[in-house]
């Protein structure tokens, strides 16, 4: 399997940011790591391992980036306004300068899908849900889709554009939502043991249905906990789907 990393700094963020790209071919998975995890943390937790098949077959080209959760959601010395400010200059980063390599690697416009769990979940269905021209879809295991919990009752324009149970609710346009309701690829899934919270997926499933936008909701078994075990079963299980 092909393995390749590269890094650059990003004028959005102010920090270096690193990236690997795992596959010679085949259409493009990006990955957002978990919590305040890096860019290998899917390879160390063996996730890229059980989509090895459909990397080294040349069906698919994962690309797995490093999140800010650090320095954002999860950083308890920065005010809310700096936690929310921070994601808009992520998901500029994302679009900006993540997404044109990616295009240049796999071809023309192609719109990758995105995963992640846990807090990942959260970054690729808002990367998704924010950009459905750019992106195609979403498989989100074990997410929470609302970000206020995070941010002390603060609130902006800036918490308001990343916090898709909100501005997915609100959506009535005529460019964003169309694309939405054609939509074929996104699954939103969670356990229901241990350290999951299915109310989370289900409350966002009912928003998704409110607008008419075609998913998958899923709610895996009580003995589904949230963990590497069953995210490393979840994302090929999916994955298969998309490929079948």
């Amino acid at each position: 399997m092909r393995r390749e990393t590269t890094s650059w700094y990003s004028h959005h963020l102010g920090m270096e940011m690193p990236l690997v790209a795992y596959g010679h071919a085949g259409y493009p998975l990006l990955m957002f790591p978990t919590a305040a995890a890096d860019f290998l943390e899917y390879e160390r937790f063996l996730l890229v391992d059980a989509i090895k098949p459909f990397i080294e077959s040349g069906l698919l080209r994962a690309y797995s980036i490093n999140s800010v959760n650090q320095y954002s959601l999860l950083n308890d010395n920065a005010s809310p306004a700096l936690k929310a400010e921070l994601l808009t200059r992520y998901d500029r980063y994302v679009v900006d300068e993540v997404l044109p390599l990616i295009r240049k690697e796999c071809g023309g416009d192609v719109r990758p899908l995105t995963t992640g769990a846990s807090l990942g979940a959260f970054l690729a269905a808002n990367c998704y849900f924010k950009h459905p021209d750019n992106f195609r879809g979403t498989i989100a295991m074990s997410g929470s889709y609302d970000i206020r919990s995070y941010l002390k009752n603060y609130y902006d324009d800036n918490v308001y554009f990343n916090n898709p149970m909100q501005y997915v609710q609100n959506l009535n346009d005529s460019y964003y939502l169309p694309i939405l309701q054609k939509a074929d690829s996104i699954v939103i899934v969670t356990g229901q043991g241990a350290f999951e919270a299915p109310t989370r997926s289900s409350q966002f499933s009912g928003v998704l249905h409110s607008k008419g936008i075609p998913h998958l909701c899923e709610l895996w078994g009580h003995d589904v906990n949230h963990d590497w075990d069953w995210w490393r079963k979840m994302l090929p299980f999916y994955l298969g789907r998309f490929f079948g």
